[in-house]
C-alpha cells in the first residue's frame, strides 16, 4: 500500500530513501485521485524493492505543490537522488505506469 506521509522536511524524506520515490500529489476531494489508489497499490506491490510510493495531500502541503508546479491532480512525480526526473499527470492504468517506471528506475 502507498504511504500517506507526514514529514517535517520533504528533502530529507527524499534523500533518506535508498530507492527512487514516486510521489502522488493528490487531494481527498479529487475523483481521479481516488481512482489512482488501487493503481498505486498495484505499483507498490509489484515494484516495492525498486521504488517507494508516497502520497502527499496537496491541500496540506500547498507550498510543495507550488514548488513542483503541481497544476493538475493527480500528479505523480518520480524523484531520484532527491531530484524530480519524471512526472505523470492524470489517471494512468497500473500496467502503463509500471511500464513507464521500469524504464526510469
Amino acid at each position: 500500500m502507498a504511504v500517506k506521509k507526514q514529514f517535517k522536511n520533504f528533502a530529507d524524506m527524499l534523500s533518506a530513501s535508498e530507492v527512487p520515490v514516486l510521489v502522488d500529489f493528490y487531494a481527498t476531494w479529487c475523483g481521479p485521485c481516488q481512482m489512482m489508489v488501487p493503481v498505486l497499490e498495484e505499483v507498490n506491490a509489484k515494484m516495492k524493492t525498486q521504488v517507494k510510493v508516497v502520497k502527499i495531500d496537496s491541500d496540506k502541503y500547498p507550498q510543495l505543490s507550488t514548488d513542483y508546479h503541481i497544476h493538475a491532480l493527480p500528479t505523480l512525480v518520480l524523484f531520484k537522488g532527491g531530484k524530480p526526473v519524471e512526472r505523470f499527470e492524470g489517471f494512468m492504468s497500473a500496467d502503463r505506469l509500471i511500464e513507464q517506471l521500469e524504464t526510469l528506475v
